[in-house]
């Protein structure tokens, strides 16, 4: 293939980039438990399908956004809540003249999700977490009632999923401190656990008071802190479910303040591409296309074996190098100068 013949079915492949996907999961409810009576059953099913539709919402609103942001939820009718619906599926139904109790799964539309936020200039993330090895410490790495409590079966459906270090990799890091640890200290437990990014989850019980340390630490990431007091219930035993919840919680929004979108704020910058072969450019070109926060991508010059291309964006920098690695791409900068190339280069 000529050069020439290269580069135009390259710009080929870049107008054929699809529209970014959304990941319908994270606008999908399931298990919602509704129950209500009307004048007849179709009243009854009606107000149960409206009771729940509001419920299931909530649920996603908290999904997309940060913790401060909730209490910003907006307000539907009714009316508004069926706009950006997209649809149910009933299980478990029982239902007399008057009464109809069901188990519902709840479908909304991501497009009119995301427009409702946008026009309440509220930032959400779109994207769904990978998994994480969560390291649980009180005040040191040990598997006991703390431990316990952060593999709760309530949390199986963590925004962010997350698998407990095991009891038998324990010894391997007596020595681990939370105020210094590093990733090298949890490299070789993350990669026994196949993940890129380690939460250690500290309970600490001090002068009547229980405070829940949360250190998140990734691969080639500085490692980011914070910490949430938890009002005590009696015991220090007694008060480590509300401690994990609290932690979950946490650690939540220590990825969504990496992920959630400001929508209103827009960027470009240039980015430099190694061309290996035609079937790896188009694949670069197709996940770009997939990356929601991605405006547009423009080539302004190319060769055989590199590509130079203008990328737009939504939110921040940040945001957009998170999204790209979530799609197993990696944008660095040296030098001032923008990389962007498959993880695994």
């Amino acid at each position: 293939m000529t050069l020439r013949s290269f580069v135009l079915f390259a710009f080929a492949l870049l107008c054929a980039v699809p529209a970014a996907a959304q990941d319908n999961t994270l606008y999908t409810v399931s298990n919602v438990h509704v129950d209500a009576t009307g004048a007849s059953s179709t009243e009854a099913l009606n107000a149960a399908i409206a009771q729940g539709r509001g419920k299931a919402f909530q649920i996603v609103y908290r999904r997309l956004t940060r913790q401060a942001d909730w209490p910003k939820q907006p307000t539907l009718d009714a009316g508004g809540l069926l706009r950006i619906s997209r649809g149910y599926n009933i299980a478990n139904e029982r239902r007399s003249t008057t009464r109809y109790v069901a188990d519902v799964t709840y479908m909304f539309n991501p497009d009119a999700v995301g427009r409702l936020l946008r026009s309440s200039q509220i930032a959400f993330s779109q994207s769904q977490a990978r998994r994480i090895l969560v390291i649980p410490m009180s005040p040191n790495v040990s598997h006991g009632p703390w431990s316990q409590a952060l593999t709760a079966p309530a949390f199986r459906e963590s925004q962010v999923p997350f698998t407990v270090l095991a009891a038998e990799d324990d010894a391997a890091l007596a020595g681990l401190n939370f105020e210094t640890a590093g990733w090298n200290d949890v490299a070789a437990v993350a990669s026994k656990a196949r993940v890129s990014e380690v939460g250690l989850a500290q309970a600490v019980y001090a002068n009547g008071k229980m405070t829940v340390n949360i250190r998140r630490l990734g691969s080639g990431e500085q490692p980011v802190k914070t910490s949430v007091e938890v009002p005590m219930l009696q015991t220090v035993g007694t008060t480590y479910p509300a401690a994990a919840q609290a932690a979950v919680r946490a650690i939540e929004d220590l990825w969504k303040t990496r992920t959630v979108i400001d929508f209103s704020q827009r960027g470009r910058l240039t980015a430099d591409i190694h061309i290996a072969s035609l079937a790896q450019w188009g694949e670069i070109q197709t996940t770009l296309g997939q990356i929601s926060n991605v405006t547009g991508v423009t080539v302004t010059a190319m060769s055989a074996n590199y590509a130079r291309i203008n990328l737009g964006y939504q939110g921040g920098v940040d945001q957009l190098r998170e999204a790209v690695g979530e799609q197993g791409l990696s944008l660095t900068n040296r030098g001032g100068q923008w990389t962007l190339a498959r993880a695994n280069q």
